[in-house]
């Protein structure tokens, strides 16, 4: 997991670095940098949704997966993660409204985590011992990390030992049967991925509140779809 391990080392240095500049950083600047991110992740997300949807054999089950995870999330409250955020900063005497870290965590995490390189490169490292994906993609996350630590403080190193979780559940995946990880599912998975990133996107630039937090249970709806698939298929 030589990959993975460098990918999360790169998060940990780039949030030290992002929240040391952070303190001589004036408001304005921050402001821009909050910006900067939010039309990133915009079209970031819209980029992995135009780029996987024609490879999509289910084009339905996209909005399935919205749909149910976010009664989910409802369901579960996961909204209550930015009243917390919220809440600490007005106990602080914070009178502007400025991101908190759970809004940071949830953005950072679909960054880092949902993409090709996230969820290919662990594959690739199992079967093949090729870790060109995950040290690109540590690359791409060294200078996001920095972005986001400036914005979101030293707590966005929280979000280094999730992409190790998730990066290596690929790869044990991979390394148990390499027939667990169809392209078929990790097609569908960044589809979704994309379009929480934008939901981030457009949270980021306060365009409209998107409750992306109540939105994350749908990435388990694909992997549960599949699994139904296959146990359906063996007997």
């Amino acid at each position: 997991m030589t990959g993975t391990i460098v990918n999360v080392v790169c998060i940990m240095v780039g949030s030290a670095i992002g929240s040391i500049l952070k303190k001589g950083i004036g408001e304005k600047y921050q402001d821009a940098l909050y910006t900067a991110l939010g039309v990133c992740a915009l079209l970031l997300g819209i980029n992995a949704f135009v780029h996987n949807m024609p490879k999509s054999e289910y084009p339905v089950l996209f909005i399935v997966s919205i749909a149910i995870g976010c009664v989910v999330g409802a369901a579960l409250g996961l909204e209550r993660l930015r009243d917390i955020g919220k809440k600490r900063n007005a106990e602080k005497g914070n009178s502007t409204a400025r991101p908190n870290l759970a809004e940071g965590l949830t953005t950072g995490c679909l960054l880092y985590c949902i993409g090709t390189f996230s969820m290919l490169g662990p594959v690739m490292s199992a079967l093949q011992s090729d870790h060109t994906y995950l040290f690109t993609n540590a690359t791409l996350d060294l200078v996001s990390s920095t972005v986001l630590a400036a914005t979101y403080g030293i707590g966005m190193m929280w979000a280094a030992p999730i992409l190790f979780c998730w990066q290596g559940m690929f790869y044990c995946m991979a390394k148990v049967s390499a027939s667990a990880i169809s392209p078929e599912l990790m097609t569908e998975l960044s589809i979704i991925g994309g379009i929480l990133i934008a939901a981030s996107g457009i949270d980021l630039l306060k365009l409209r509140n998107c409750h992306t937090l109540q939105m994350l249970p749908s990435l388990l709806v694909p992997v549960l779809f599949f699994i139904a698939k296959y146990v359906i298929s063996i007997l």
